[in-house]
């Protein structure tokens, strides 16, 4: 099998052990005779997959006892609109930080359920950087405030978690969660697809404080309720189950490395290879985002002259560094370079960056 290096921004690089006990346990799971794909939700076997899953994502993220875990569907674009059916009611009015695609797709969605203010915009930069939150034009009756901590496309990222005072902070965390800690005490909701840091596509995780569920607008749909699935266990209809059998193997890989603080520090030293890299370039190469908000995650980066774009793409995979074309809004290259990326693979790419500026400079 060919050794490549998959820097694709989801679905994404997953951990070489994992998909080796995936593939060990395929066609029986633990002595069942039975795989995971095949077997009941409801039964005892499925029953102690999903309980070890929410139990493990509580020990690495220190989740709180009022808050709940909810696995359910339809990745993260669903709780665009899931977030105002369920929280916009208090005030039908919400608070939104615009830095990017992912935040732009939020708003949009948003607006069909209340009154959206954007309390600040990055637009008027190409959305390169993080409006300082001095400068946030706040509502003082806003039901939440939602931001997106790391912008996929963009790779910008925010290096802090906001203040927003007693007001309920969301986050779609997405593309960098699991990558860093937070304290999800600051937070009334935080959503992410799994397609990223977490396991396969068909994902996504909702942890959400309890005093903010049971507050749906009157025509939110039962499958749209957060108290639906709080209610039944995030078993209320059948579950992603091969996608919460794999995020269980990721956050097992995950503790036996010693959780998200030591996968930060292996995070920010891959994170710093490939900006070095960019800043050592000679000008060769360059990064669009301020220095303060970049990425470690999602890392885009262009090229002097961009007419050497298609030959770099054509090296790079024969060297089996795969999936670094840069989104079509960007241009360029990206680099996504989540927990489950070796350090390896980092090091052959920015190896390979520093060989094709001195053959093409």
């Amino acid at each position: 099998m060919t050794q490549v290096f998959n820097f694709s921004a989801g679905p994404a690089v997953l951990p070489k052990e994992v998909l080796q006990q995936a593939q060990a346990e395929l066609l029986d799971w633990h002595g069942s005779g039975m795989s995971v794909m095949e077997m009941s939700h409801r039964g005892p076997e499925f029953s102690q997959i999903i309980a070890e899953c929410e139990a493990d994502l509580r020990e690495l993220m220190a989740i709180p006892s009022n808050y709940k875990v909810l696995l359910l569907q339809g990745g993260a674009t669903s709780q665009f609109a899931m977030v105002p059916m369920n929280l916009i009611g208090r005030t039908g009015r919400a608070d939104y930080i615009n830095t990017g695609h992912w935040a732009k797709g939020a708003i949009k969605e948003a607006k069909r359920y209340g009154e959206i203010n954007i309390a600040a915009s990055a637009e008027d930069r190409n959305f390169t950087y993080i409006p300082p939150v001095a400068e946030w034009q706040l509502s003082r009756d806003a039901s939440y405030v939602h931001y997106t901590p790391n912008e996929t496309i963009g790779g910008v990222e925010y290096q802090f978690t906001p203040e927003v005072g007693d007001v309920p902070l969301v986050a779609d965390m997405s593309s960098n969660i699991l990558s860093r800690p937070v304290d999800v005490s600051k937070f009334g909701l935080i959503y992410g697809g799994a397609q990223k840091n977490i396991g396969p596509s068909g994902l996504v995780v909702v942890i959400v404080r309890e005093d903010l569920i049971g507050h749906a607008l009157p025509f939110t749909p039962t499958m749209f309720d957060y108290r639906t699935h709080a209610d039944a266990g995030s078993m209320y209809n059948t579950p992603a189950t091969f996608a919460v059998y794999v995020a269980g193997l990721i956050f097992k890989w995950l503790k036996a490395r010693g959780g998200v603080a030591a996968m930060e520090q292996v995070n920010i030293a891959k994170a710093k290879l490939v900006y070095d890299a960019i800043e050592q370039s000679g000008g060769f190469y360059h990064s669009p985002v301020a220095a303060d908000c970049r990425s470690r995650m999602n890392i885009p980066f262009t090229l002097r002259d961009d007419t050497l774009n298609g030959s770099f793409l054509k090296e790079a995979e024969a060297r089996h560094l795969l999936q670094l074309k840069g989104h079509k809004s960007v241009g360029g290259m990206r680099a996504s370079i989540y927990n489950a990326m070796p350090i390896e693979g980092v090091q052959t790419l920015v190896d390979f960056m520093a060989d094709f500026a001195r053959r093409h400079g």
